[in-house]
């Protein structure tokens, strides 16, 4: 999988771009400095560095070596550091009880059943308040093309979410679809889910 990813970031310019996801950006109003959030697949940096740029204290995990290098100099660049660590989130052990909010944008390279596991460890590593903020596509997404996986079982419903975070509280999910302008890699009319749920 990290060879993948290498080889995709092995390039000049921003696969993804270098501005924060917006639906992210808008969760801004939930987040205060001083915060610890985790940002899983964060890939070269974008959605960490606009986080560490707020004032949080950003942990970005990723498995490609070549993204996190370019996450340092995008971090270097806007002033801001980010603690990075390199890891396979299926193997990574995550902690407890460590996160005030945990942000995951387009992860959608697992299967389901290692998505669940994923899901798991994301809920395990929340404190009791925390917030998970999740975006991803949805499956009218293999006909626009336009970015993400191209297996439709990787693919998020609001079903799917309720139900795998039928234990937290649910303060906002919806589908819907929407022009983004991600780099070179989500350019185009998407269909989207997005999540934002709070651990008990």
């Amino acid at each position: 999988m990290s060879q993948f990813w290498d080889d995709r970031y092995n390039r000049e310019t921003y696969l993804f771009g270098e501005e924060p996801n917006a639906f992210l950006k808008a969760q801004a109003h939930r987040l205060k400095a001083g915060m610890r959030v985790l940002c899983i697949a964060d890939g070269e940096g974008r959605n960490g560095v606009w986080l560490a740029r707020q004032g949080l204290d950003v942990h970005a995990t990723d498995s490609s070596a070549v993204a996190q290098d370019k996450a340092r100099a995008l971090a270097a660049k806007h002033g801001v550091a980010l603690e990075i660590e390199q890891a396979d989130l299926l193997e990574w052990p995550w902690p407890e009880n460590a996160y005030d909010v945990i942000v995951g944008i387009f992860i959608q390279f697992f299967a389901p059943d290692e998505r669940s596991r994923m899901f798991e460890g994301v809920k395990k590593a929340l404190r009791p308040g925390g917030l998970f903020i999740l975006e991803g596509y949805g499956p009218k997404q293999l006909e626009y093309r336009t970015g993400g996986p191209s297996q439709p079982e990787n693919l998020y419903t609001e079903e799917l979410l309720r139900e795998a975070f039928s234990d937290f509280i649910i303060e906002e999910l919806r589908s819907h679809d929407a022009r983004i302008q991600e780099g070179e890699g989500h350019d185009g009319l998407s269909a989207l889910v997005d999540l934002v749920a709070r651990k008990p």
